[in-house]
């Protein structure tokens, strides 16, 4: 049972609202016990509302609740980290977040390379841009790339030269991410049908 320290600061505490899947913070709200505890009976995140004095739960007029996964407390035991699965755009504007973030999720150095092919498809002005070279192609070209690509990852697999086959295997993986680009799809596409063959 988690030590919460409702008192320090007159029976509230701050509850910071994260996306379990994405990791993005959502929204800052409060809590008090009674909002703590029905939280957890409900599994609807609530909070107390300070303008309203009163319990409030999370999307209970608009529909888009926060369906709660966990919560943990800080080593001082006066905040709380609550991940939630969100039903709908979190903040009262109808913005993902309440920093009017996207909640999309991020694959560290990918979400970064798939920006790039991003821009090189949008501004294929560089002529030196492979991949801008690439996209200018067409569908046929950047299709068959990923076939040759995929050969000679297989290729490497069966040889015992570890770097030649992780090599490829980034040649296989950018060109990959070009052609879902190609096909106005990200990477975030395919894992979100990954995900929902994991339920």
């Amino acid at each position: 049972m988690m030590t919460i320290d409702f008192q320090k600061l007159d029976g509230l505490i701050p509850a910071i609202i994260q996306d379990a899947l994405t990791n993005k913070v959502l929204m800052l709200g409060y809590m008090n016990e009674d909002a703590y505890n029905k939280t957890l009976e409900t599994k609807l995140v609530t909070f107390y509302s300070r303008s309203k004095k009163r319990l409030w739960t999370k999307g209970e007029s608009s529909g888009h609740v926060l369906n709660l996964v966990s919560i943990s407390s800080d080593c001082d035991h006066d905040a709380l980290l609550v991940k939630v699965n969100p039903q709908g755009p979190t903040c009262h504007t109808g913005a993902d977040t309440c920093w009017n973030e996207v909640n999309m999720q991020q694959f560290g150095f990918i979400s970064k390379l798939e920006s790039i092919i991003e821009e090189r498809k949008r501004n294929p002005n560089n002529s030196k841009s492979y991949v801008s070279t690439l996209f200018s192609e067409g569908i046929n070209k950047i299709a068959q790339k990923v076939g040759e690509e995929a050969v000679e990852t297989i290729i490497e697999a069966k040889d015992n030269n570890d770097d030649l086959f992780l090599n490829e295997s980034a040649d296989l993986l950018f060109h990959f991410l070009i052609l879902l680009q190609e096909k106005d799809y990200y990477l975030q596409n395919v894992v979100g049908i990954l995900q929902k063959r994991n339920v």
